[in-house]
């Protein structure tokens, strides 16, 4: 098993803008399989969360790998091609926040993401509610935004034990 350190907000390098995936060889599989060892421990031992940006590992290239309920999406070089117009609010945490605290933040309501498999295929996929959010939220890590970024009330800050206790 591979599991990788979070990198933790004040790390510089999640402000880095990734690289895109070039080759879709050995490098890649053991960024895949880092991912994917890393986020299974994650949501075992924080009982939250659903994906894992390869930049919050220390892997600097453009994928996203999600795991949840038995379903599993692996990006390679994720573009958002389409946003709605429709927003809503969501109480957003992060692996690199340790999971410790949630900010309220707008996310679009439906995304359009063109991406590659693990072999190179395109594929162009419609994303809603809170796999929108997600995914708008993994992709940000890629070009070195969080979601703290979007926080525009400092009153919308909530730690985690309090939150559960309100929305869990």
């Amino acid at each position: 098993m591979a599991i990788k350190e979070v990198l933790m907000l004040g790390n510089p390098k999640l402000r880095d803008e990734s690289f895109h995936v070039t080759s879709f060889a050995k490098e890649l599989l053991i960024i895949i399989e880092d991912l994917k060892d890393t986020l299974l421990y994650l949501q075992k031992e924080k009982k939250i969360g659903r994906a894992l940006a390869a930049p919050q590992i220390g892997h600097m290239k453009k994928v996203v790998y999600y795991n949840c309920e038995d379903k599993e999406i692996i990006m390679v070089n994720p573009d958002i091609i389409w946003t709605s117009e429709e927003t809503f609010e969501v109480w957003d945490s992060c692996y690199s926040f340790d999971v410790a605290f949630f900010v309220n933040i707008t996310r679009h309501k439906s995304i359009k993401v063109n991406y590659q498999t693990i072999d190179g295929k395109e594929i162009t996929q419609q994303f809603n509610d809170d796999l929108a959010e997600l995914f708008q939220h993994e992709i940000d890590h890629l070009s070195g935004k969080l979601a703290t970024d979007y926080l525009v009330d400092v009153k919308k800050i909530i730690m985690r034990n309090e939150w559960e206790r309100r929305y869990g």
